[in-house]
């Protein structure tokens, strides 16, 4: 089966498709003076579209991992998570505090995805 590498950079792929999964990169605000509820609400709109481009949605999210500078900021990443997330396809979900590689960073987010259309099976 063929690996299919999107929004490539210099050092890392945006997201890697293979074997019917979509692994995400660690997703960083594009606008670092942002508060952690908009760097959350950046990050999130990227991967819509990452997902987007490999065929997927977030409704069919696996497992997210979030990383947040400072886990005081966690109910302002949540205030953006919780306008995001669709209630009906919750995956699995990891938050955790560590230090960011850009001291401006306040939030990263990675996560793997299913293939498909994202239909909520009960």
């Amino acid at each position: 089966m063929a690996i299919r590498r999107l929004a490539e950079e210099e050092r890392l792929s945006g997201a890697v498709v293979q074997g019917g999964l979509v692994w995400l990169a660690g997703q960083v605000a594009e606008d670092p003076s942002l508060d952690a509820e908009g760097q959350t609400a950046d990050i999130l709109a990227q991967i819509d579209a990452l997902l987007a481009a490999a065929g997927s949605s977030k409704r069919n999210l696996l497992s997210v991992t979030i990383v947040l500078a400072d886990i005081a900021d966690a109910a302002a990443m949540n205030r953006a998570w919780d306008r995001w997330l669709d209630p009906a396809a919750k995956p699995a979900r990891m938050t955790i505090e560590a230090a960011l590689v850009d001291p401006r960073w306040k939030v990263e987010i990675t996560g793997v995805a299913a293939l498909g259309a994202g239909a909520a099976v009960a």
